[in-house]
């Protein structure tokens, strides 16, 4: 288990916005950065990231917390991992407390956890083979050498080699205690019936090892080397369940830091392209290993840029694929350029050939925008036939119905009016018809899947809050008072007391002291466990304000206090349309003593409630208990009317105040 205070210093080295931002496009926004959603498909920035508070709030899904629990929601990291992954990223070395380590915590992994070892443990033996064992060296470094590679881009990207041997990893893998079971649902293995030591998948081929965003290896492609074997020249590990294919780029990891500072990112094909124009100093691109480009990809990509630049190779099948990725880009709402390259190259060759500074000029001036590279290819053999033309230009502008933004349509349709020389109106109407074609293709889709779905019987609850508005009163109150402990727990405030004596108590000590007061019983789970955190911190003569509780390891509780400490009103930045409205907090004496009378009175209302139902209970039971109730509820009512006489709101404050005072 890590110790305390690893933990400690992890926290207190890390930022947010710099873990957060390695996944995540943010624009400052006054004090705070925004972005789009990485959990939700949203076209306004609702991302919120506090870089003073250092933690970040997502008004789309309503999750929140710290750089910490962004990793365990993007990532799906235990919280062990996520601390392991930030103090890598940060160079802080993990010091295990061993008292506290348990046999059984020690032998209970998940097969999830497994998959990751597995990989880990097969990652580094490949590259122990490729630079340490005779087959290695003479084989795959050789051929690595051979494609102009240099020792530092090989380390970087971790390749590696699978000796000729049929089982020799399975046997490595096996001795060190790894069952058939997770090697084989790895896909490092295959135990086919007649073969029970089993057969290593990738043997006699050099290795790609394919990582997540973070880092972690989920998987592997691999290359055969040998030209006269009947056989895939690539192969790539299966479906698991840490590795899906269609949801990984390769080289994101590598890449993703040069395609932020860039806000571009340049589109391959293969792992070989990649690695190439990285070692020509090009490091922003990404591949998508050989499969077609799914949403799920473009969705990594959007989160760091909205720009792509596709580079496929010039023969008929890169046309064809790049023609299936601009319409998929242009549905995601990305700006998209397309080069091709000469006949006979492709983006490994290419920037193999060529240094650095003309490889990026060759991009940059060749690539032309999606509407120029489809007219180019469309019209290169239509020559003088009308209908042909007319075909070509129909394609372009299904391209322009995929592109969700409606001035950029109408800015594409410009251009091909311009182009081509025909009327903008005849092409809007054209665009009418496309997108007619894409919805309807979209409604049947859709309807397959609805009938497919098996019937869902639910039985809904009624909302309790919404039918008892005294009940809903008295909820939001509670929140409120504990959320002004999260956000001004510490703050000293001035009072008086009955001899017009000035004391100093701190708010959450006021609150917690109105709490006590009251005998009050608690609505809301979570706002119980905060109380009893602080009343423990109390004791401990410890604040326990909102810093305390952003780290707590209960979702509901973080979400809470991230919701206490980044208001909505965070989500606008109202200083750059020069408004300036008055801050959470400016009023806070006069705010927490009109706060608790209001929570006070409306309190009362909810018990009157609460207690005349009771009433209508013994109403022919127990007179006894019935006239106490009766006395009960006269008194409630007397406080209530005398509370109703002292509270006021001001509007020039905009909060409640006590007319008394």
């Amino acid at each position: 288990m890590i110790s305390k205070q690893t933990i400690d210093k992890i926290f207190s080295t890390i930022r947010v916005e710099e873990i957060v931002g390695e996944y995540v496009q943010l624009k400052r926004a006054g004090s705070n950065y925004k972005g789009l959603s990485p959990f939700h498909e949203e076209k306004s920035p609702s991302f919120v990231v506090s870089p003073s508070k250092q933690i970040w709030k997502d008004f789309s899904t309503g999750k929140g917390g710290t750089a910490i629990s962004f990793l365990m929601e993007i990532e799906n990291f235990t919280y062990p991992e996520a601390l392991r992954h930030a103090a890598k990223k940060y160079g802080i070395e993990i010091e295990e407390d061993l008292r506290e380590i348990s046999e059984e915590a020690k032998h209970a992994q998940t097969e999830k956890d497994l998959l990751y070892k597995i990989h880990e443990v097969a990652n580094t033996y490949f590259q122990e083979i490729l630079w340490d064992d005779k087959e290695g060296r003479s084989i795959g470094l050789s051929y690595f050498k051979e494609r102009e590679l240099k020792d530092d881009i090989i380390k970087k990207f971790q390749l590696g080699y699978s000796p000729e041997k049929k089982n020799a990893f399975t046997e490595y893998a096996l001795e060190k205690g790894y069952s058939k079971e997770i090697l084989e649902k790895s896909g490092l293995s295959i135990f086919p019936e007649n073969t029970p030591a089993g057969v290593d998948r990738f043997r006699e081929r050099v290795i790609f090892p394919i990582h997540s965003f973070s880092g972690r290896v989920l998987g592997f492609g691999a290359r055969i080397l040998k030209s006269n074997v009947k056989t895939a020249k690539y192969l790539n590990s299966p479906e698991t369940e840490i590795y899906h294919k269609s949801n990984v780029l390769y080289g994101l990891n590598q890449s993703k830091q040069a395609i932020s500072r860039k806000n571009g990112c340049l589109l391959v094909e293969g792992y070989m392209d990649v690695i190439s124009l990285h070692m020509s100093g090009i490091e922003n691109v990404v591949a998508s290993s050989g499969t077609s480009l799914t949403t799920e990809q473009i969705k990594l990509i959007k989160r760091l840029t909205e720009n792509v630049t596709i580079l496929f190779d010039g023969d008929n099948a890169g046309i064809k694929a790049s023609f299936r990725s601009i319409d998929m880009l242009l549905t995601e709402g990305m700006n998209i350029r397309v080069l091709l390259f000469p006949d006979g190259d492709d983006p490994d060759s290419f920037a193999r050939k060529h240094p650095q500074e003309y490889v990026e000029k060759y991009i940059e001036n060749e690539a032309m925008d999606f509407i120029d590279f489809k007219a180019e290819i469309l019209l290169r053999d239509v020559g003088n036939d009308p209908i042909k033309k007319a075909e070509a230009i129909r394609d372009i502008v299904k391209s322009v119905s995929f592109v969700q933004n409606a001035l950029k349509r109408e800015v594409y349709l410009k251009e091909v009016s311009n182009k081509f020389g025909l009327s903008e109106q005849s092409l809007f109407n054209e665009l009418d018809v496309q997108k007619q074609i894409t919805q309807n293709q979209t409604h049947h889709v859709q309807q397959q899947q609805k009938e497919k779905a098996a019937p869902k019987m639910e039985i809904v609850p009624p909302d309790k809050e919404k039918e008892d508005p005294f009940l809903f009163d008295v909820l939001f109150m509670e929140n409120k008072l504990v959320d002004h402990m999260l956000m001004f727990g510490d703050i000293v405030l001035k009072r008086r007391n009955e001899n017009n004596e000035e004391y100093q108590i701190t708010v959450i000590e006021e609150i917690l002291h109105h709490f006590e007061e009251e005998q009050y019983v608690f609505l809301v789970k979570e706002n119980e466990i905060i109380i009893g955190q602080v009343r423990e911190g109390i004791q401990k003569d410890e604040l326990r304000s909102g810093n305390f509780f952003v780290s707590f390891m209960d979702e509901e509780i973080t979400t809470k206090v991230v919701d206490a400490l980044i208001p909505l009103d965070e989500l606008e930045n109202w200083a750059s349309r020069n408004i300036y409205p008055p801050n959470y907090g400016d009023k806070v004496a006069d705010q927490i003593k009109g706060d608790i009378l209001l929570h006070k009175y409306r309190y009362i209302d909810y018990l009157i409630t609460e207690t005349a139902k009771e009433l209508d209970l013994h109403s022919n039971t127990d007179e006894t208990k019935y006239y106490e109730l009766i006395k009960k509820i006269t008194l409630l009512k007397q406080a209530s009317i005398r509370l109703s006489n002292i509270i006021e709101y001001s509007p020039i404050k905009g909060i409640y105040v006590d007319r008394k005072r």
